[in-house]
């Protein structure tokens, strides 16, 4: 049943339906765990240290920005586990044997589905993954479409901005709101990935016969447990090896940005700001930083999306990691509000403008967030590996420019298209 044509295909389906409402019912009270773990830490620093500046390092930049990405791990690890779990008993292989015919719609085959499906974890490896394409349009082609899939360093993304547009307790018909949203986007970037796989194929040779797809069933088994365990753990360690290099770099430049220049006392006073307000401080140093110099340089870009120049910032941050768009939100949260950040995200007004004053994550808004991280590629490394396998900048070029066009476009429609709705 599971390779019928029809029955297996509603099946994988549902399989995948009921996948991302586990991630999501099951990850939520332990991270909120992490979340009341990271809030305690927040006000011991708070409590214990008294020189400003180490403060708000500690507090800002590492307990508000990295515990910002942190407290996503375990949806991460929950999403690896389900993978892993699948791989082992032999339902993947079956997978991919099922989306052949599905490839084939796309000028494709079996083993592009193969690679695709590993973007979902991370493009890199999807991207390295074509190499077993014997074609070396379709190589091209399934390369070029590989960043749409949805890869886990997009989850903390979604996950954020998801729990600010549903209700946790949000059900459509039985199921759970936040987790259909989240389905509907997996299903969104896999239908975009094949969408760009086909365009690309059709700009290449379009008279390349589609070769045979063969691929061995694993019989069914009990899943080794040793194996799902390392793969969890791999993957978990993976994340929080990001967290500790990539991220935590971004994230303490960013804390220089968002704290620079110097002000003292008498600029404080000069600007009508109450030095004695440790909020007010905070918040009239970050809206004169050089951070918000640079969202707002941007500003023209990004507004007709509904961005400020703090979701500016963190777009622009979330080149080196896509991850680091959450922890600038932490950052800029936790500096407003240290007890409770994530609430202080969804409280957020704009600043200025003709929008001053009304509230800065509106569903539109953050439809349209939702919309440009499902499509912008956001993330040099994998750039950088599209350099290497196809030996040219021209490709990872076009690769960004197409992704980055689609992404403002989409988000723009998704943000009207969401005013008009309400």
């Amino acid at each position: 049943m599971l390779l019928h044509p029809v029955l297996g295909t509603l099946l994988f389906f549902a399989v995948m339906f009921t996948f991302f409402q586990t991630i999501f019912t099951v990850a939520a009270p332990m991270q909120d765990l992490v979340e009341q773990g990271f809030a305690a830490l927040g006000a011991l620093v708070a409590e214990r240290v008294s020189n400003p500046w180490l403060a708000s390092f500690l507090g800002d930049a590492l307990i508000g920005g990295l515990g910002g990405v942190i407290v996503f791990l375990p949806q991460i690890a929950l999403l690896f586990l389900l993978v892993s779990l699948m791989e082992s008993v032999g339902y993947m292989s079956r997978a991919a044997f099922l989306m052949d015919r599905l490839m084939a719609g796309a000028g494709l085959e079996g083993r592009a589905f193969v690679a695709l499906l590993s973007s979902v974890a991370c493009a890199i490896p999807g991207i390295m993954a074509t190499r077993t394409l014997p074609s070396a349009r379709d190589r091209l082609a399934t390369m070029m479409a590989a960043p749409l899939m949805t890869c886990s360093a997009r989850l903390p993304v979604y996950v954020l901005l998801i729990g600010m547009l549903v209700d946790r307790d949000a059900r459509v018909g039985p199921f759970g709101a936040q987790g259909t949203v989240m389905f509907a986007l997996y299903i969104a970037g896999a239908v975009s990935a094949m969408t760009m796989a086909w365009v690309f194929k059709r700009l290449g040779d379009r008279r390349g016969p589609i070769l045979p797809f063969y691929m061995e069933m694993p019989s069914y088994r009990w899943p080794s447990w040793r194996s799902v365990a390392l793969a969890v753990w791999d993957a978990c360690k993976a994340f929080l090896r990001k967290v500790t290099t990539i991220i935590l770099v971004t994230t303490i430049i960013l804390w220089l940005l968002l704290n620079l220049p110097l002000r003292g006392d008498a600029d404080l006073a000069a600007a009508g700001v109450d030095v004695g307000d440790d909020i007010a401080v905070s918040t009239y140093v970050i809206d004169n930083s050089y951070a918000a110099d640079l969202g707002r340089a941007v500003g023209p870009v990004f507004e007709p999306l509904g961005f400020d120049w703090r979701i500016n910032v963190g777009v622009i941050a979330s080149l080196s990691a896509r991850e680091v768009f959450v922890a600038t939100l932490g950052q800029v949260a936790a500096a407003t509000d240290p007890e409770e950040p994530t609430a202080a995200l969804s409280t957020m007004t704009v600043l200025e403008g003709e929008r001053a004053g009304e509230p800065l994550f509106t569903p539109p808004t953050i439809a349209a967030l939702l919309v440009f991280f499902l499509y912008a590629l956001q993330c040099m490394s994998t750039v950088g590996v599209l350099r290497r396998e196809t030996g040219t900048w021209k490709w990872p070029a076009i690769a960004f420019t197409y992704m980055f066009v689609l992404a403002w476009s989409m988000a723009f429609l998704a943000r009207h298209v969401v005013e008009m709705a309400l």
